[in-house]
């Protein structure tokens, strides 16, 4: 069976929210279903079928959690050596060789991917194109618009 890395902090992530699915959204849902049952005719009830979606949907995802988690192979970067590296977990920052911006990307599992928080897939182009390259190397990331150079300026394990 394939494993799928993930940071500690994914995987408290996803724990945490199983939590709440079982122990508050589960009950809160079976409560709705059974005040729904309770206003008769369950072929035109729409508050008995939309809490049944409803359920459906949470069970879902409580099994999608659990197997991910089961499949996880968490991997805790701040226990790792730093030899200035690309590796997954780690925090790296690049700099854009033609236009000097510097940006900031943590490498993570492909479920805690964020662009928003910077936090790119470990399958992202860019990530694939770093892993491996160390600190002051030069690196090429196919985009959809071209080849961007990249320099490492730090790679932190945080």
């Amino acid at each position: 069976m394939a494993t799928y890395p993930m940071t500690v902090q994914g995987a408290d992530a996803l724990r945490e929210e199983l939590v709440y699915l079982k122990q508050t959204k589960r009950p809160e849902i079976v409560a709705s279903i059974a005040e729904a049952r309770e206003h008769g005719d369950l072929k035109e009830n729409a508050e008995y079928h939309a809490a049944r979606e409803e359920q459906g949907f949470c069970e879902g995802r409580i099994q999608d959690i659990e197997g991910k988690l089961g499949n996880a192979q968490i991997i805790d970067v701040t226990k790792i050596p730093n030899t200035h590296k690309v590796i997954f977990g780690v925090t790296v920052t690049l700099l854009n060789i033609e236009t000097d911006a510097e940006v900031t990307y943590q490498i993570v599992g492909d479920d805690e991917a964020d662009i928003k928080n910077n936090r790119i897939s470990v399958n992202s182009p860019i990530a694939r194109a770093l892993i491996g390259k160390v600190v002051d190397s030069e690196v090429e990331v196919k985009t959809p618009g071209g080849v961007v150079e990249y320099e490492i300026i730090s790679v932190e394990h945080k």
